[in-house]
């Protein structure tokens, strides 16, 4: 029999077959920490990881929202320059959002995801 190890974020090993505990989410992954026999997740790091979720998720909308602020500009369409700019304030903002930091568990930071904002959640 192989044995298996699993490495947390700081590069700490255990044998997979002393694990008492261990989360049956796998989407912070790199946010793990092997405490004893115990694996948990390391809140400071998963946020890292939710907001970097969210930059890579906001590019393509930045982006697109580029394009409309565009035709509004061709248009003189003030009202539509607003909006496009609103828009891409709140998509630059973000990561910053309140929810993230005062998420105290893994539940609670995937809660913090804006659909309304964002689209679907890849945490669903």
């Amino acid at each position: 029999m192989v044995d298996t190890y699993i490495v947390d974020a700081v590069g700490t090993q255990i044998n997979s077959s002393s694990v008492s505990t261990q989360p049956s989410d796998r989407h912070f992954r790199g946010a793990w920490v092997i405490e004893g026999n115990v694996i948990q997740e390391d809140m400071t790091r998963a946020k890292v990881i939710f907001k970097d979720k969210i930059r890579e998720v906001r590019g393509p909308l930045l982006e697109a929202e580029d394009v409309v602020y565009m035709k509004a500009l061709e248009q003189d369409d003030a009202t539509a320059k607003a909006a496009s700019v609103t828009r891409k304030t709140a998509l630059r903002d973000a990561p910053a959002a309140s929810a993230i930091e005062n998420a105290s568990d893994i539940a609670a930071l995937k809660a913090a995801w804006d659909t309304s904002l964002l689209g679907d959640s890849p945490y669903a």
